[in-house]
């Protein structure tokens, strides 16, 4: 007896194997293809090939306004009137307390003497132009939500409470 056994015994057998394995891949892929293409799809005469539709589809989220809308400028001419400057204590709670109220990074603590008597030595504008273009970890403060003067008084505000009288 020979050592190779074949499953397929007889002809038939090989006849049967043969037909499965060129249509069983077929029947697989032709299904697959059926199953795939079956979603639901728009008809040629729908609307979702409109050019509005499309447009729709593709519409940029945001825009980009270069010029004053009608509605920004009744509201611009509205509140047009002059502003009340804030208090120093106010630019300070806003602008600088969190920085001089702790002592982050260095930076001189509300009231302490001795961390404010070299800058006040230095001068109001000293002090103020360094508040204003920034200097060391503090971030210029000058072209913010307030004026130079606003910023100027909560410097005034600051070194008064170490001591000077600027």
């Amino acid at each position: 007896m020979s050592g190779h056994e074949s499953p397929i015994k007889t002809p038939k057998q090989l006849i049967i194997a043969v037909v499965l394995g060129f249509l069983v891949p077929i029947v697989v892929i032709v299904l697959l293809v059926k199953y795939v293409g079956a979603g639901t799809k728009p008809g040629a005469g729908s609307s979702a090939f409109t050019p509005e539709a499309t447009a729709e589809r593709i519409m940029p989220v945001g825009k980009v306004a270069t010029e004053p809308s009608a509605g920004a400028v009744v509201a611009a001419a509205s509140s047009a009137g002059p502003k009340k400057p804030a208090t120093a204590e106010a630019v300070y709670k806003a602008q600088c307390a969190a920085c001089h109220a702790a002592g982050v990074l260095g930076a001189p603590k509300f009231g302490d003497k001795a961390a404010w008597a070299p800058r006040i030595s230095k001068g109001y504008q000293a002090l103020l132009t360094a508040v204003l273009k920034g200097k060391g970890a503090m971030p210029a403060q000058g072209g913010g939500q307030f004026s130079n003067e606003e910023i100027g008084s909560a410097v005034k505000h600051l070194t008064k409470s170490a001591g000077a009288s600027f």
